[in-house]
């Protein structure tokens, strides 16, 4: 695939998972269909979650990455003002919400939206204890990974720049870092994605060793794939490589729902890998046509050329 190519199918890939996760939030997995009858529309006489928003509707998850699109091809860099901006757009007027409509906000991100309009700067918006490391900040960070054309140094950089504006505790900042290296490898096609990407980031936290000791003690990336579909980061994110060790989109996508609870979070996370790693033409049909907010996509140029780079900032 061309880089556009690429973008679009990481971008499409999230908001495809994200929007079949919606209907089946917060339940158990033994509260939920079987795993081949999963669908971006449930079974006749599943009481879905959220049954006043349309099938097809991406939640928190993907206006967030879109916020973060639409930064990186404003701005062509990561900027830190420029992005809070939009996450308090979204918040406020449903900027990039399909509708205008937003809902399944977390309290983290809630709370440090909050913290912004009060007048703390994006480096201490975030909040940092150790109980606040949900997955607000790992969902919405694909598009790093995908528009930026910066070294892994400075895509590790402002992955974790862009996770401190509302999840600043480094355990949140790792998971972020690492997903970006992650999904940065599958578009390169490297044999082993995950773990060049380990060995990469494992290098460059060395000089680091606070980061190092959260990674080994906390993220343990060398861990087999293990999940249970939780808000808590780490989770999200192994439940992620849990989902996309089936053989295809689809299969992906009914995999991470499977686990339960946070189904439309950890099918966003794991969809943007699985676009890329498949491509769009892998993405069923019937989803695609689906997808609401096409007009939002449109304006993105998702459906158009995208642009060749975003640098980092110095």
């Amino acid at each position: 695939m061309s880089l556009r190519e690429h973008i679009r199918a990481g971008m499409l890939g999230l908001l495809v998972g994200d929007a079949c996760g919606v209907p089946y939030e917060f339940r158990r997995p033994d509260e939920l269909p079987p795993m081949d009858a999963l669908d971006m529309e449930p079974p006749q006489g599943f009481l879905r979650t959220y049954a006043h928003v349309p099938l097809g509707t991406w939640s928190d998850d993907g206006a967030q990455a879109l916020c973060l699109f639409a930064s990186l091809l404003a701005c062509r860099q990561y900027h830190a003002h420029d992005f809070a901006s939009r996450l308090l757009r979204w918040h406020d007027k449903g900027y990039l919400a399909v509708d205008n409509y937003v809902f399944d906000i977390g309290n983290q991100t809630s709370v440090s939206i909050a913290r912004l309009k009060k007048g703390l700067v994006t480096s201490d918006s975030g909040l940092s204890g150790e109980r606040n490391n949900g997955n607000g900040s790992l969902m919405r960070s694909l598009p790093l990974a995908l528009l930026h054309r910066g070294d892994d140094v400075a895509l590790v950089v402002d992955a974790q720049r862009q996770s401190k504006l509302t999840h600043k505790h480094p355990r949140s900042q790792i998971c972020c870092a690492l997903y970006c290296l992650w999904a940065r490898r599958e578009w390169q096609r490297h044999p082993n994605p995950w773990a060049d990407a380990v060995d990469t980031l494992r290098g460059l936290y060395r000089v680091n060793p606070g980061f190092t000791r959260e990674l080994e003690e906390h993220v343990r990336p060398d861990e087999p794939p293990a999940g249970h579909g939780s808000g808590y980061v780490v989770d999200a994110l192994h439940s992620a490589r849990l989902a996309c060790e089936e053989d295809s989109y689809e299969a992906i996508i009914k995999r991470a729902i499977s686990l339960g609870h946070d189904t439309d979070t950890t099918a966003c996370i794991a969809g943007g890998i699985a676009g890329l790693r498949h491509g769009v033409e892998s993405i069923p049909e019937k989803w695609l046509q689906r997808l609401r907010g096409k007009d939002i996509l449109a304006m993105l140029g998702l459906y158009e050329a995208l642009p060749e780079t975003v640098e980092s900032q110095p």
